[in-house]
């Protein structure tokens, strides 16, 4: 009996040796695939974010340009602003109206055209990387000097190299410095061909 019982403790010693073991192994594994989810790229999918936008001084009654730079996560693109195919989503910038300042002409990079895994025969067109975007603005006459704050979604759909993902909408949001104009300088009178100095 005394050789049992000595047995059913090692039965259970090495029971629960074997489970710290276990468990040690999992945890091991849940950190090691956080670790990997951290340094993965595009962990939450793929995604674009406004890198910088400058703060421009713009005089009243004068159109200006504001340059946005845009970042697709690594591994990722997006169509460019003219799809090679027309059921393609182009990537555009919609601005929200505003009493005080007009939003002119939007401004978009030419893509790259380059061939993926999913269409090997077709090259789309597409930015990657870093790509900007340039916004004409133009404040009114009667516009207040200050800072303006501008808003508006850039729409976009994200692609690997395998497979595209469900369009998205990213807010943008940059201000604008408006100036006084500068002052006019008056025209001298021509002066007579006669005269002499």
């Amino acid at each position: 009996m005394e050789t049992f019982g000595r047995m059913a403790r090692w039965s259970v010693a090495i029971l629960g040796t074997l489970g710290i073991v276990a468990l040690g192994l999992t945890t091991v594994a849940k950190v090691r695939a956080m670790q990997a989810d951290e340094i993965s790229p595009g962990k939450n999918g793929p995604s674009v974010n406004l890198v910088s936008a400058p703060l421009p001084s713009i005089p009243r009654g004068q159109p200006g340009n504001v340059d946005l730079r845009f970042h697709i996560a690594s591994g990722y693109h997006v169509n460019s602003n003219k799809p090679s195919e027309e059921f393609m989503i182009p990537t555009a910038l919609h601005m929200d109206a505003t009493t005080d300042i007009v939003i002119g002409r939007i401004y978009y990079p030419d893509g790259q055209n380059v061939a993926f895994d999913f269409a090997p025969d077709q090259k789309l067109s597409v930015y990657s990387g870093t790509f900007t975007v340039g916004v004409t603005v133009r404040p009114l006459h009667t516009v207040p000097p200050g800072k303006y704050a501008m808003r508006g979604l850039l729409k976009y759909q994200a692609c690997d190299n395998r497979a595209c993902y469900p369009p998205k909408q990213l807010p943008v949001e940059f201000e604008v410095r408006v100036v006084k104009a500068p002052a006019a300088h008056g025209r001298r009178p021509a002066q007579s061909p006669h005269a002499h100095t």
